[in-house]
């Protein structure tokens, strides 16, 4: 039998987990897919069933090697992931003690809010490069452990184990051998000392979380384990590990200073490479680890958005307002303008820059002449709105000035969208042939662990479709001052 050649990418996300194998030259070549339930206990409460997450990897894994002749071609395993959801779990018995807590959970906002008001923030801030959020990991585990006095003392006992998603599935993946977390998923926990690349007792005291709880910090292209034979047939070596966003820097090949992707799935996440130094945001920015490997690595900045594809969700599945996804392209096209009606979707909070949990979603702009249709594209609009409020705030810590903008993610498919991206941004908008970026990034750090040559994993994917601004400088302004206003009524409304 010829030696394994290809490399499977484990893409666990919000909606979705997902298998993709990849050839040599990094061509997909098979693919499977599950849904993924949504948990909404109560109000601002997101959770999900990580014994499901973990029955669909098993599963879309199966299915792919499956399509390729079975697990004998496959050389190594990259994972990536959701990041910040929590999994706590029992050591012995693999068994969760909660449900998974979302990223975009908010139920310790209030936790959050004392620490900020205490004065915590600029430290929090100096050693993680985050903002105190109930967005990230540390709040959310302290919650697990406080419903029950005895998950706490079973945790400073070291019965039980923390990990965001990449951590858990490389857990049950190697039968319990590995509980490790890469350094781009550890940098989102508000546990880890960014700078010194270790989780900090200061700050697991600040957050009331026990160290015996926390996996081992590894590069991204570190050998982590290799999986059980009786899951897949044989074992495979898991050499790549990076949270999604990140995953999707390295699958874009955004390896020098200046370069930035912006990924448009659940929320939207703009990642600046910032490179050796490490970058501090005076505006609501997050500093964060962009990759680190065997040999490389680098810093980047980042801009959160909440809601970007779950806006289109929204109107599609709550408001009926749109079959599917695709119709709202038609329907925003058919409108002269916004008919000066604004949306924003602050469904679970507002993230960067305000980063105001609080923030409830808002109509903006309604008179007797407004139609659903001008709902369905100021949902649309929304989503350029905010990425052009991270690109101010990029500019106003100094980042380089981005002319060219690297996309991915279910939305760039409308092309409407995209359009009043660049309109909006002022930037070109560049859309890779190739989408699934996440995956493509998992697995060339897959390739990095198993050493193959760097150069090849600086390929980029082929250009597909560019959009170049063509609205007026007064247009523009126009529309991102009623947008301003929009947002500062959902915040009034807020406070």
């Amino acid at each position: 039998m010829s030696d394994p050649t290809h490399i499977l990418a484990i893409d666990q996300g919000t909606t979705s987990t997902r298998a993709i194998v990849f050839d040599q030259e990094f061509a997909p070549v098979a693919r499977a897919q599950v849904e993924l339930t949504q948990h909404y206990p109560q109000p601002g409460w997101v959770e999900h069933d990580a014994e499901e997450i973990w029955a669909a990897t098993l599963q879309v894994c199966r299915e792919a090697m499956a399509e390729i002749g079975g697990a004998q071609k496959i050389a190594a395993i990259g994972i990536t992931n959701q990041r910040e959801t929590t999994i706590v779990w029992d050591r012995k018995t693999g068994e969760p003690v909660h449900r998974a807590i979302v990223w975009q959970d908010r139920r310790t906002a209030a936790v959050c809010d004392r620490l900020r008001t205490e004065g915590h923030e600029a430290r929090v801030q100096a050693l993680t490069g985050l903002l105190l959020d109930p967005y990230f990991s540390a709040s959310k585990i302290a919650w697990i452990l406080d419903r029950d006095p005895a998950l706490r003392r079973r945790a400073e006992a070291g019965e039980l184990a923390f990990g965001t998603v990449e951590t858990f599935l490389a857990w049950r993946l190697t039968g319990g051998l590995a509980h490790v977390s890469d350094f781009t998923n550890a940098a989102r926990t508000l546990l880890f000392d960014i700078g010194a690349g270790a989780w900090s007792d200061e700050l697991l005291a600040l957050f009331d979380v026990p160290r015996a709880l926390l996996p081992s910090p590894v590069a991204c292209d570190a050998r982590v384990g290799q999986t059980q034979p009786s899951l897949f047939g044989r074992a495979i070596p898991i050499t790549g590990m990076a949270g999604d966003q990140q995953a999707a820097l390295v699958g874009h090949g955004c390896f020098e200073p200046g370069m930035a992707k912006a990924t448009f799935g659940t929320g939207c996440f703009l990642v600046m490479n910032m490179g050796d130094a490490q970058p501090h945001s005076r505006n609501r920015l997050l500093a964060t680890i962009g990759y680190k490997t065997k040999d490389a690595a680098a810093f980047a900045l980042e801009g959160s958005i909440f809601s970007a594809g779950a806006t289109i969700q929204w109107l599609r599945d709550g408001l009926k307002l749109v079959r599917d996804s695709a119709e709202s392209e038609a329907i925003a096209a058919a409108l002269p303008d916004n008919g000066g009606v604004y949306l924003v979707p602050a469904f679970a909070g507002l993230g960067a820059p305000q980063w105001r949990p609080d923030a409830r979603g808002a109509i903006i702009g309604l008179t007797r002449d407004s139609r659903l249709d001008h709902l369905v594209r100021a949902g649309l609009e929304a989503v350029a709105y905010q990425t052009a409020d991270l690109l101010d705030a990029l500019k106003a810590d100094g980042a380089p000035a981005i002319r060219r903008l690297l996309v991915d993610g279910g939305m760039t498919a409308n092309a409407w969208a995209m359009q009043f991206l660049a309109d909006i941004c002022d930037v070109e908008v560049v859309r890779p042939q190739f989408q699934e970026m996440t995956a493509l990034g998992a697995a060339k750090l897959a390739a990095l662990g198993i050493g193959r040559a760097e150069a090849g994993l600086r390929t980029a994917s082929a250009e597909h479709q560019t959009w170049r601004p063509r609205l007026a400088p007064a247009g523009r302004a126009a529309l991102r001052r009623g947008w301003a206003s929009a947002v500062a009524a959902s915040l009034a409304a807020a406070d």
